[in-house]
């Protein structure tokens, strides 16, 4: 039977006795855990915060596109207030012509 483990991705199991990682128990006793646990539990973090790296630049890029859109959105409310002005001060002049030459006859 083969008492060596499985080993994991960031240390596969190698017959090579000085490739060996000492940290690594071939046999399930009930020694006490390695003195540099952890060391493993923080490359294993380090190993998880670099696999959700994709999500939080996914993330960022999505919340920079919605500030762009909503910017945008904010232009075009922008100069479609700026039109409906103008073209209030034009209907505004032409009520006023309207009333001077009603009144000049």
């Amino acid at each position: 039977m083969n008492t060596t483990g499985t080993g994991t991705i960031d240390r596969p199991v190698t017959r090579d006795p000085k490739k060996q990682d000492p940290t690594m128990n071939s046999t399930f006793t009930d020694t006490p855990a390695p003195a540099n646990a952890d060391a493993i539990e923080s490359r294993q973090n380090r190993n998880h915060a670099m696999q959700l790296i994709p999500e939080a630049l996914a993330r960022a890029h999505m919340h920079e596109r919605l500030r762009e859109a909503e910017s945008e959105r904010r232009g075009h409310r922008l100069a479609a207030a700026r039109r409906m002005q103008r073209r209030a001060e034009r209907a505004s002049l032409r009520a006023r012509r309207a009333l001077a030459m009603a009144v000049m006859q």
